[in-house]
């Protein structure tokens, strides 16, 4: 309401001075930071996601230093994607049946005594893959939920569909951080004694989330009650049952599945091409890179519309990038390959807003859960896959037809997500 007029000479002077401009609003990614619960919710997910980073390259050398077996020490690794199915299918419900502050610091602190649980002595080899298991299954509930929860704190717009990037963008820069923070607590440091810094990390996270956002009731109107099996079930046969919502979360699943063919792949390649270890990290960090860098600029540059208009045509040929691997290319043009199938994943942003406007506020933890759970077992899955096919062709004849299939089944998908527009 306008200031009585009649009592603007009790205002201070700057208030009634019709000279000075207002403050401009802030726009872009600084709105999202304006946010003081997002805020809170960036720096846990920072903490908890370096967390998860360096328990996992710790853990891997632990079981090796306990056992001398690489399998074991390998599958410490895979373990970390093989559960999200299960926990993002059986127990999504919770992402909607429990106030989401409550679940988050619950996830939090599973983790958190998981991790302690790994660093006393006496834990066995099995124990400690049991307990990576049991991370690995709260981890879709834990982003489901906190994903859901974005739509509370920062609206359904623009706003949500920022927050959502900058959480992907920092996730991409903690894995490249995370493994050099990782080596070197490693190098200082027991794997046990690296392990103990990542209970600390998961801790913090929780007292941010306490403390730092808001009590919300639960997205279902009720807290409990019912079976939550039968409710996590039926939210996942109602999204996939629903043609439009199916085609969103596969165009969101499949180009992960082939993509990380040259990341699962980068030792052999390069052996294969005859480069050293610096060169292997050249080839790990250069999608990233991309996809990091354009997530800024579009977040940044491009309008909701531009966004909009991009999602089908950067889906579409995201993985095209990937068949230069067909000619066995030098080092220059393969990490310029890789950049530019980065970039391309910038095509998620526009997808989350149409994702949003999809599923209904009631299902959206589930969907979200469940958009997670299938995400992370894809990408594990397209990794087996990769590996499995170099073992019968040569690797760059692989990545290639990484590339060439999957760019086929997109562009399959994007005539389908035409089709079911609203």
């Amino acid at each position: 309401m306008p200031a009585d007029t009649e009592n603007s000479a009790d205002l201070p002077r700057h208030a009634t001075d019709a000279t000075a401009p207002p403050a401009p609003a802030p726009r872009g990614y600084r709105a999202v930071f304006a946010v003081r619960e997002f805020r809170a919710v960036f720096a846990a997910h920072l903490l908890s996601l370096l967390g998860v980073v360096v328990s996992e390259l710790a853990l891997t050398v632990l079981v090796y230093g306990l056992t001398g077996s690489p399998l074991l020490s390998a599958l410490a690794f895979a373990l970390g994607f093989l559960p999200y199915l299960v926990g993002g299918t059986l127990f999504a419900g919770i992402a909607d049946r429990y106030p989401a502050r409550r679940v988050l610091v619950t996830c939090d602190l599973i983790c958190a005594g998981c991790v302690t649980v790994m660093v006393l002595p006496g834990t066995p080899v099995g124990g400690l893959l049991a307990l990576r298991c049991l991370i690995a299954a709260v981890s879709p509930i834990f982003t489901g939920t906190r994903m859901a929860a974005l739509t509370e704190i920062l609206g359904e717009g623009e706003r949500f569909v920022l927050g959502r990037s900058l959480l992907r963008i920092v996730s991409q820069s903690a894995l490249l951080a995370g493994f050099g923070v990782g080596g070197v607590l490693l190098a200082a440091l027991s794997p046990r004694g690296a392990i103990t810094i990542t209970a600390v990390t998961f801790l913090c996270s929780a007292a941010l989330l306490r403390f730092g956002t808001r009590a919300r009731p639960a997205r279902s109107g009720r807290d409990g009650g019912g079976a939550l099996l039968g409710e996590s079930l039926a939210g996942a046969r109602s999204l996939l049952q629903n043609r439009r919502i199916r085609a969103l979360m596969l165009l969101f699943w499949t180009p992960p599945l082939f993509v990380v063919a040259p990341e699962a792949l980068a030792a052999p390649y390069a052996d294969e091409i005859g480069v050293g270890p610096a060169a292997l990290g050249l080839l790990m960090c250069a999608m990233p890179v991309g996809q990091i860098a354009a997530e800024l600029y579009v977040g940044t540059a491009l309008t909701p519309r531009l966004r909009s208009l991009i999602v089908l045509p950067a889906a579409a040929t995201g993985l095209l990038p990937l068949m230069v691997y067909g000619v066995r290319p030098g080092m220059v043009p393969t990490v310029l390959a890789l950049v530019v199938a980065g970039t391309a994943g910038a095509y998620v942003i526009g997808l989350d807003q149409w994702f949003v406007e999809a599923v209904p506020a009631s299902l959206r933890g589930r969907a979200m859960t469940l958009l997670t759970a299938g995400l992370m077992t894809l990408q594990g899955v397209g990794m087996a896959l990769a590996g499995l096919a170099a073992e019968f062709f040569p690797v760059h004849q692989v990545i290639a037809g990484a590339g060439a299939a999957g760019s086929l089944c997109v562009l399959l998908l994007v005539l389908e997500v035409r089709r079911t527009a609203p």
